[in-house]
């Protein structure tokens, strides 16, 4: 494993700290095309806790091509002993503000967050770019039965126009609650039109993290630089999900980041990104302010996973005996039969 620092909540990495414990618990596979309650189960892009439920809940990033898009929910055990075996108990259609389901390729969800204030669903859509369509990013929140509750506002920058904003699969993918519920999070996957180039084999690429209160305004966005594909060839790699380190402290994010080579699959890797020192670049070019900082914490294909897919979420799971904190994960199977539902659970300090 590469060098990272110990990830204990306020901790500051220090210069030739020793690599972070991470060690694999386990991991459940739901079996591919899953019916339950009317839907197909497939494309999990986001997983969150509900402390008031006791249940996880995952989203699905159908854009209501098979069923409604909808998010699930579910139990399951993590511990010592690994990660038990995934129970869904409930789903639900994502709704309009006229209380409607969302029309086929009218949506594309993405990440799915519980408010820690209220217990309702704040979900992204990533918007769409094709041809002469173009549909803005959202971040929209639910009550708990997927009926419309509200909107966030979006950055001007992240909006859809025919030269600048996101790229198409770029957009807003990742979200998370901070500073005890006050701040929302968001990442692109991709860098925008504007802020130049994706990342290849030769070089990274940054993305905008933006910052917001949760009643709307955004505050700030800042350059989060992005790894090299893995391998040469026509890949890719992006940003796919976000999440506190500590509740209490916004400059702390976990960063996941996705990547994919066709012949290589993936690789997975999750980063401690630290804004602490970063520059804001709202309303400015992505390179006008100093970069997040970033540690590498767990490369997901180093585990002894035999096989790792297409992860696209993450959540914190329950703490355990050791003091060691679990991170659940799970992958967007993007309804292909190629490829695997997993939730995976690990456990670092």
């Amino acid at each position: 494993m590469a060098g990272a620092a110990l990830l204990l909540p306020g901790g500051a990495p220090t210069a030739g700290a020793a690599p972070a414990p991470v060690r694999l618990l386990g991991e459940q596979v739901l079996p591919f095309g899953l019916e339950f309650d009317g839907t197909t189960v497939g494309g999990l892009s986001g997983i969150d806790f509900a402390a008031r439920t006791g249940e996880y809940v995952l989203i699905s990033d159908d854009r209501s091509e098979r069923d409604p898009a909808r998010f699930y929910t579910a139990r399951f055990t993590v511990d010592d002993k690994g990660i038990g075996p995934v129970t869904l108990t409930g789903t639900h259609p994502l709704r309009t503000a006229d209380g409607d389901e969302y029309g086929a390729l009218s949506v594309d969800p993405e990440e799915i967050r519980v408010d820690p204030r209220t217990g309702d669903f704040v979900w992204t859509q990533e918007g769409e770019r094709f041809e002469e369509l173009l549909i803005d990013p959202a971040t929209r929140i639910a009550g708990q039965d997927g009926g419309y509750l509200g909107e966030l506002p979006i950055a001007g920058n992240t909006a859809m126009r025919a030269t600048t904003g996101p790229r198409r699969n770029g957009g807003l993918e990742a979200a998370t609650f901070a500073a005890d519920g006050m701040l929302f999070v968001t990442a692109l996957e991709a860098p925008l039109l504007q802020d130049g180039p994706e990342p290849t084999a030769a070089a990274g690429a940054p993305i905008r993290l933006t910052v917001q209160a949760r009643s709307g305004p955004v505050l700030a966005q800042y350059a989060y630089p992005v790894e090299p594909v893995f391998a040469p060839g026509e890949g890719n790699n992006g940003v796919s999900s976000i999440l506190a380190e500590n509740p209490l402290d916004p400059t702390k994010l976990l960063v996941l980041e996705r990547g994919y080579v066709p012949g290589q699959g993936n690789r997975i890797r999750i980063y401690r990104a630290d804004l602490a020192a970063a520059g804001n670049v709202l309303d400015k070019p992505i390179g006008a302010g100093k970069p997040v900082a970033k540690q590498l914490v767990a490369d997901l294909n180093q585990l002894g996973l035999g096989h790792v897919d297409n992860i696209e979420g993450m959540t914190w799971g329950p703490r355990l005996g050791t003091g060691e904190r679990t991170l659940i994960l799970v992958s967007d199977n993007n309804f292909d039969d190629k490829q695997k539902t997993q939730v995976i659970a690990v456990a670092l300090r």
